[in-house]
């Protein structure tokens, strides 16, 4: 079985198990973690997760935030400015930040999701560069009702996550899946 279609199968066993009420926000993110090589592989393959949640008899709603930096930065004021120093950016961050968990949050809050509902986040390679994932997650941690499947290329280790193999790990409380043979329950 290849990567990807081992993370398929470790993901069906895990959203087929019964979901606990009652658990805080940060216990409520899953992180699909593959390489970042499979990234394509992945995306080919989403219709996949969402068929393995509805057959657990959840709902499945998800976003794509791959262009939300870019078009963040085309409505800025300042975009040319930006463009000749990107370093400048490093000063207007939060406000990419905000304008990123907005949006995530609005999906998480839409009126047809409930605490049945997987919110699935596909595209956060977008964000390396700009804002760290865990700021992202830790900002939108209340606004989950169901859980948030974050499609997460880079690794993990005892729950210390690497962004696209190139960042210091970040300890998370996430729930992992893995591409690993098996899903350890």
């Amino acid at each position: 079985m290849s990567q990807v279609d081992n993370l398929i199968a470790n993901y069906r066993r895990h959203v087929s198990i019964p979901w606990q009420a009652n658990l805080a926000g940060r216990q409520k993110v899953w992180f699909a973690v593959y390489p970042p090589s499979e990234e394509r592989r992945v995306r080919l393959k989403i219709q996949e997760f969402e068929i393995a949640t509805r057959e657990a008899k959840h709902c499945w709603k998800s976003i794509d935030i791959t262009n939300l930096p870019a078009e963040w930065l085309a409505r800025h004021e300042y975009r040319e400015a930006y463009f000749e120093d990107p370093s400048a950016l490093s000063m207007i961050v939060e406000d990419l930040r905000e304008y990123v968990v907005s949006a995530l949050r609005q999906v998480c809050q839409a009126n047809d999701v409930d605490k049945d509902t997987m919110v699935a986040v596909v595209g956060v390679g977008s964000l390396f560069g700009f804002l760290h994932l865990s700021d992202v997650i830790s900002r939108l941690e209340e606004s989950i009702r169901g859980r948030l499947l974050v499609f997460f290329p880079g690794e993990c280790e005892r729950s210390v996550y690497r962004f696209m193999d190139a960042r210091d790990g970040f300890n998370y409380m996430a729930v992992p899946i893995t591409c690993s043979e098996g899903l350890q329950i």
